[in-house]
Formats: structure tokens, sequence, C-alpha cells
């Protein structure tokens, strides 16, 4: 299995940022087209993203720093409603909050799709929870989700993105990747892949 991270600084406070991971309307702000979201241990996570039925349940709600739930597609057999696990830790800093989020369980064949997603949502995320509009979202899957040959951040910055594991690349496939500072509007740093 492989694991996606990533982290992000949003100017707002942890406590309005939770709040973006846990209610309806704030979550289909930066995420998805509609959402029914119980947001307690055991209750329902359902996200509805680009005609992709994401379904999973809340596994630990601590207000205002930690967020977890289950998460796979439904109809799925590569990667079943709930097969993997979203954590998203939400430390407060002077300028607001750093979202650092870790995508595990994902079978090797889902890496870069979901890593090519969040890349996409956690900047709008950064526009919503301070207020902003991140605009109509026009984000679909690439290659239906399978894996591409690299990650594209587009406009939009991203701090510290990992990808660990390579096993769908050949040794030596450049990774794009942001780093904080970048000028928003250049292309990331090339990184090879190892295998590692």
């Amino acid at each position: 299995m492989a694991e996606y991270a990533s982290s992000i600084e949003i100017d707002a406070p942890p406590a309005t940022v939770f709040d973006y991971l846990i209610t309806n309307e704030f979550m289909t702000t930066w995420m998805g087209q509609h959402a029914d979201l119980e947001p307690h241990p055991g209750g329902r996570f359902a996200v509805d993203i680009a005609g992709h039925a994401i379904r999973g349940q809340y596994l630990q709600v601590e207000r205002p720093t930690r967020v977890v739930v289950s998460w796979g597609v439904l109809g799925s057999t590569d990667l079943p409603a709930g097969a993997s696990t979203v954590e998203f830790r939400l430390t407060e800093t002077d300028g607001g909050t750093r979202v650092d989020l870790i995508h595990s369980g994902l079978p090797e064949t889902e890496l870069l799709g979901h890593a090519d997603g969040w890349e996409h949502f956690l900047p709008r995320l950064s526009i919503a929870a301070p207020g902003g509009d991140a605009g109509p979202d026009h984000w679909q899957p690439i290659g239906g989700w399978s894996p591409p040959t690299t990650i594209d951040e587009g406009a939009h910055h991203d701090a510290g993105i990992r990808i660990r594991s390579c096993a769908q690349l050949s040794p030596g496939v450049d990774q794009r990747r942001h780093r904080p500072g970048d000028d928003p509007g250049r292309r990331g740093r090339h990184l090879p892949c190892t295998g590692s």
C-alpha cells in the first residue's frame, strides 16, 4: 500500500479550518459538489467529487486539531468505500493554520491520481477557509484514477508534498513539486522518482 502526504498553510484559525472538514456547506466550497457528513466517530463521510461517490466514515474528530476519515469510491474494486484513510492535522501558526494531510492505505495504482486530486483541492481549501471564493470546480480525475507519469500542481503553491511510493513509475521519472515561497505561476521543481 502507498501513502500520500502534503501540507499547506492557511490564513485562518484552526477552528475555522476545522469547520471546512466537517460541515456539508463548507466542504463543498473547496471539494466536491455534494456532501452528506456526520462528523462523529462512526458517522457518515460522503462527498461526491466529479461524478465519483467518495464514501467512508469519520474515524476520529478532535476539535480543532484533527479529523480522520476512511475513504474510498462506491462501487470500485480498486479502492472500495472506506478502504483507505485520510488524516487532517491542524496546527496553529503565527499566520493561521498549518494543515498536514496524510492519505494512507492507497493501492499503488491509485496513488498518483489521488495526489493529483489533493494538489488541486488543498489550495482550494486555503482560499475558502479564510472566506474567499475558490470558484467553480471543474477538476476531473486524470486517467480515470489511473496513475499519470507526473504530478502537476498548476498555478497553486503547496508546501512539502511527499509521495512515499513510486512502484508504478520507472526510476528516474519526474514528479513535480512546489516548495513554500515558490512563485505560484511557476511549475514545480522536478524530483526524480527513486522507487522508494
